[in-house]
């Protein structure tokens, strides 16, 4: 599976305006109490009863969600081929990108792919647009190209975080990615920041991607500087989907991105012969499922007593009560990958931040639905393209009235090139 990894409200205090770090006041938001009292505005009830929605003070910039989820005829009805579809026969972009290789602090090495000639097509304020592509994808993946088109025919400077060994990123210690570890995405959001003072930065990320995203964003909290992110087929709770990865089809994804893992692992096997202590390199070189890679070596070097303790802890659905900008999920109530039953509906209920969406059908990196179906962009694309050009346009707009914003937080330490 290379191409998939697996009416308005009264004037209030406006959680979606989030820019660097600060809150601006305008028209656009519900309040609060209202969310969490569970009385929504009218908008709410237009809909289409088709989708699942939870909170939603953006949601009249949402116009598709008016209209109902047709899935594509035949592939979009069942859950397997629709991820298996979408994952060969969607499309690939053409696109040129230049890499940057970022060395981290603990030397450890990241690439990211820019758009060529952005820098000098686009203005340096143009909004940037930051994709996290899930386990073992990178930018070469259908779902992040069609993404990565779209936003840049919007105007919008995009970049591609390649994590370690993934997307053919440099591996240059022993130790790859994984779901609890959120240094290099700290490093990479502040390295893109400082390049790009001028702009709104925004983030989206699929499937642990996804998780990754969420668990950052409730780790910096107020002192996050991106202005909003998308979560997209978020597994949420790692060990509800850790049980169904091992039901019935479920196990052909598992062996499929083992498969992955360990082709990631054996092209720089050399860095990890020394390694002692827990790991169990022969393990985690031919796994046959995802999680005995997780116990032959992410587990271990990542700290975790066991496979389940390295689940349990590095789980978004525990960060959703501390996010604190506009955040959109979207999810398929027919996820192979990332069941609905683990998504944590009551703490995105609870937070005027968050908004969910629920889609009847849509498999796994799938959403074969919409305009451009079947061989074209995911049903989910135009959603999140109006969700960050509302947040934009309303970032903008508060900036604009207030003046400039002071107080914008300190840049992280500039990260250092590594030369490829």
């Amino acid at each position: 599976m290379a191409r998939a990894s697996l009416g308005s409200a009264p004037p209030t205090l406006n959680p979606f305006s989030h820019r660097r770090g600060l809150h601006q006041a305008s028209g656009l938001a519900v309040s609060s109490a209202a969310m969490n009292a569970g009385t929504m505005p009218d908008h709410q009830t237009r809909t289409h009863p088709s989708l699942e929605i939870i909170g939603g003070s953006f949601l009249p910039a949402l116009k598709t969600l008016t209209r109902p989820y047709n899935p594509f005829p035949i592939i979009g009805w069942n859950r397997h081929l629709e991820t298996i579809f979408a994952a060969f026969f969607r499309s690939v972009p053409d696109v040129r990108l230049r890499r940057e290789c970022l060395r981290m602090k603990d030397n450890g090495s990241v690439a990211l792919d820019w758009v060529a000639g952005d820098n000098r097509r686009l203005p340096p304020d143009s909004p940037l647009l930051i994709l996290l592509p899930g386990l073992t994808g990178g930018s070469d993946d259908s779902y992040v190209r069609h993404m990565l088109i779209r936003a840049r025919s919007k105007g919008w400077r995009v970049v591609v975080f390649n994590s370690r060994g993934c997307g053919d990123s440099p591996v240059t210690t022993p130790q790859f990615y994984s779901a609890s570890f959120l240094g290099d995405t700290c490093e990479v959001v502040a390295h893109v920041s400082a390049r790009y003072p001028k702009a709104n930065l925004y983030a989206v990320g699929w499937s642990l991607g996804a998780n990754i995203l969420v668990r950052y964003l409730g780790q910096e909290s107020h002192a996050c500087p991106l202005s909003g992110a998308v979560s997209l087929c978020n597994p949420f709770n790692l060990v509800i989907a850790d049980e169904d990865f091992h039901k019935g089809f479920n196990n052909i994804y598992d062996k499929a991105l083992a498969s992955s893992l360990c082709k990631i692992f054996k092209k720089h096997a050399l860095l990890f012969e020394d390694m002692s202590g827990d790991y169990n390199i022969p393990l985690a070189a031919n796994a046959k499922t995802v999680r005995e890679f997780d116990d032959g070596l992410t587990r271990v070097s990542f700290g975790f007593k066991s496979v389940d303790d390295y689940y349990s802890n590095s789980s978004s659905s525990d960060s959703i009560k501390d996010v604190c900008m506009p955040l959109l999920c979207i999810q398929a109530a027919n996820d192979p990958i990332a069941p609905n039953r683990g998504i944590p509906r009551q703490d995105i209920k609870d937070n005027p931040n968050c908004l969910l969406i629920v889609t009847p059908k849509g498999g796994h990196l799938g959403w074969v639905a919409g305009a451009e179906a079947p061989l074209g962009a995911p049903w989910t694309d135009p959603v999140v393209m109006d969700f960050l050009e509302h947040l934009e346009k309303g970032s903008n707009k508060a900036l604009g009235s207030s003046g400039n914003l002071e107080g914008v937080q300190e840049r992280a330490e500039a990260v250092h090139h590594l030369e490829v």
